[in-house]
């Protein structure tokens, strides 16, 4: 296996785009390939030198923090204030020497700050965009999704849901979280547990993600994962709302329907071209393949024992994004965003490590119609990747702020980045109006 690892990784490969076929509702699916080791085409870090993202013209983007722990999801708080989760978490043990392998591997595109398992609190006094942090929690465990439902504000580590009591303008917790509910966390192979609030702040929903690539550890220890869960927030009694997301790492409310819309990191080891990651509605009670199937009921002839029930039960995603660009953020635009980026969503791309032209590292806008995806994606803020595999930043969570910027979290360069649009977009509508659009 040593010897095959120098053909098996490409250093400094072009970033590619994902085709026309990979992308939309319905992608072009080719057969499984199945080797040793995937093509591993990794980030190389370096550090930003005085660049930074691009973005499209009139737009304007600023580092509004930097220096952080690992900085993965972001909530805007009424008052402007953002909130930015910082952690990293997992403690899944590896299972064949090609694990351990491509641990070593994928862990050189990644920071090597340690995570640092607190809430930063980033304040704009002036209103200039001139952000100042400090820390408003800590000793938290891997936090990673954030919602805020009234003086409530929960918080999904990597072992638990949390609660904090919220006043307005509040800057540093007043005691330690209470926990809402217990969340699965054993062995975490996927960690990151993702976190939005219904409309109405009702229930919350968590996205749970599984234990294996694609069921190696057995069945039973996939037990309550691969799901999102619906948790009433006063009680904390939760039910499993979806079943079958292999890592449902981002969750946003569709302002105006109510609808949970979640994105998805689908399986590995089956080609560079399967199977795509994908944006989707998540319907109560429905059953998204993972693992008997993909897109729908296209089998994955290694799991065993098969379920043909459940594979002619699974129910086709909504939206393509291509294979492996790992998303890991979403959220819903307003008009203050423009109005090219007015109707749709944003979503955050880290960025592939298992195929030979890398794709992901941007974030891209997905524009809607009459309530669905209705067109290709488009490059919102990209070039964090070199065409010569030079890396200079991986985008997880994207959250819009109502008053009319994108925030984006940045866990390369461990730095906060806000795009601003331009000026006649943001005086469309009355903050209030743009807040109530967009409430949480």
């Amino acid at each position: 296996m040593l010897a095959v690892i120098p053909l098996s990784i490409v250093a400094g490969a072009a970033i590619g785009q994902a085709g026309p076929a990979q992308v939309g509702p319905n992608p072009e699916l080719p057969k499984p390939e199945r080797g040793l080791l995937p093509d591993m085409v990794i980030a190389k870090p370096a550090e930003w030198g005085g660049k930074t993202p691009t973005v499209p013209e009139g737009y304007k983007i600023s580092a509004i923090a930097t220096g952080l722990k690992i900085p993965r999801q972001t909530l805007v708080l009424p008052n402007g204030d953002i909130l930015v989760a910082e952690g990293r978490g997992g403690n899944a043990s590896d299972l064949k020497p090609k694990d351990v392998i491509a641990g070593l591997i994928k862990a050189r595109g990644t920071s090597p700050v340690k995570g640092g398992n607190r809430l930063t609190l980033l304040r704009d006094a002036e209103g200039d965009g001139t952000y100042a942090a400090s820390t408003f929690a800590e000793n938290l465990n891997a936090p990673y999704g954030l919602a805020l439902v009234d003086n409530n504000l929960y918080v999904a580590n990597q072992d638990a849901l949390v609660r904090f009591d919220y006043q307005p303008g509040q800057t540093k917790a007043s005691g330690p979280p209470q926990i809402v509910t217990p969340l699965p966390s054993e062995i975490n192979h996927h960690w990151t547990k993702a976190l939005t609030a219904s409309a109405d702040g009702q229930y919350l929903y968590v996205g749970i993600g599984s234990n294996s690539n694609i069921t190696e550890r057995g069945m039973t220890a996939e037990v309550d994962r691969a799901r999102v869960w619906r948790v009433n927030a006063r009680t904390g009694e939760y039910k499993t709302y979806a079943t079958g997301l292999r890592n449902p790492t981002a969750l946003a409310i569709q302002p105006g329907t109510g609808q949970l819309w979640a994105v998805v990191n689908e399986r590995d080891e089956i080609g560079p071209d399967l199977v795509p990651d994908y944006l989707t509605s998540v319907q109560e009670g429905a059953f998204y393949g993972w693992p008997y199937s993909y897109w729908g009921n296209n089998v994955d002839d290694r799991v065993r024992p098969q379920d043909p029930g459940k594979v002619a039960a699974a129910i086709k995603p909504d939206y393509s994004l291509g294979s492996h660009v790992a998303a890991l953020g979403v959220d819903f635009s307003t008009e203050a965003m423009g109005a090219k980026f007015a109707n749709g969503v944003f979503v955050g791309e880290h960025g592939s490590w298992n195929r030979r032209d890398p794709v992901g590292y941007k974030v891209v806008f997905v524009p809607f119609s009459d309530g669905r995806p209705s067109g290709p994606p488009v490059d919102f803020v990209a070039g964090f990747r070199d065409s010569d595999g030079t890396t200079h930043g991986r985008p997880v969570g994207v959250t819009v702020d109502p008053k009319g910027a994108l925030i984006v979290a940045d866990d390369l360069s461990n730095t906060i980045w806000r795009i601003t649009p331009p000026a006649a977009a943001q005086a469309q509508k009355p903050v209030a109006a743009l807040l109530r659009e967009h409430r949480r």
